[in-house]
């Protein structure tokens, strides 16, 4: 696995914590260079940092064009060009769709949604320039799958980005760029272990097929599936990753007849 990605590089945005850290992280192990971006400045500096001296880090807003485009010139410096995109970055706020102000869905759409296709759209020339490239974005089992009251802003932008998926792949195809996405269940992160008491975790946990919640690496080697030539001849969709999270009907996980 540690050579999947050797001579690339790598723009992962949403990557200072998390499951962006995650998939920098197996990127790193896998020999990409990794240009680590998050609004979090800082935090994706020391991010950075932790992979070591080939990579670097960025502060960006994924819903600015202008930003992202800086990012991919930064990266083009660096790295001289750009072969892997993962667009991470998420907001999710819970408020019932009766409460949901129009800035507050603006903004969700904004950074969830549009920041997928201005990240895209600011790689777009150099990876055709290189014959090719790799595009993967992070959805969610919510919003395409399931959904919850109080993320009907979330959803629509998680099932958007899926459709977002499916068109640009047709786009981008002719010019060797493929386009896919994660749609990651409930992840072990360091924001989950903020938020949310042992209790309810282990509740979480009891309630998933495997029996535990996911890793950010969990994501990571979905992506890096796809961001290597193991996933050369896929595109246009996405990969669940959620433990079997969906599968069972009205949540029963028992095996005894009803």
């Amino acid at each position: 696995m540690d050579e999947l990605l050797k001579g690339k590089s790598a723009i992962v945005i949403g990557a200072a914590r998390g499951i962006g850290a995650g998939i920098a992280e197996v990127f790193a192990g896998a020999g990409a260079r990794v240009l680590v971006a998050d609004r979090d400045g800082d935090k994706a500096k020391e991010t950075a940092a932790r992979l070591g001296t080939d990579h670097i880090s960025a502060a960006l807003d994924v819903s600015d064009k202008a930003h992202c485009e800086a990012a991919v010139k930064q990266a083009e410096a660096a790295f001289g060009g750009v072969d892997v995109l993962v667009q991470n970055a998420g907001i999710f706020p819970w408020t019932t769709i009766e409460h949901i102000s129009v800035d507050e869905w603006d903004n969700v759409l904004a950074v969830n949604l549009r920041g997928c296709f201005v990240s895209a759209q600011a790689c777009l020339a150099t990876m055709r320039s290189r014959g090719g490239g790799r595009m993967i974005f992070t959805s969610s089992i919510t919003g395409p799958r399931v959904s919850s009251p109080g993320h009907g802003h979330y959803s629509a932008s998680k099932a958007g980005i899926n459709g977002f998926i499916r068109a640009a792949a047709l786009e981008f195809a002719p010019w060797g760029i493929t386009v896919n996405g994660v749609e990651p269940g409930n992840i072990l992160t360091e924001g989950m272990k903020e938020a949310r008491s042992d209790a309810f975790i282990k509740q979480m946990e009891a309630s998933i097929p495997l029996g535990r919640l996911g890793t950010p690496h969990d994501v990571g080697k979905a992506c890096l599936f796809l961001a290597s030539d193991l996933g050369a001849y896929v595109t246009g969709t996405t990969i669940i990753v959620d433990g079997g999270q969906i599968l069972p009907e009205g949540g029963n996980l028992s095996i005894e007849p009803e």
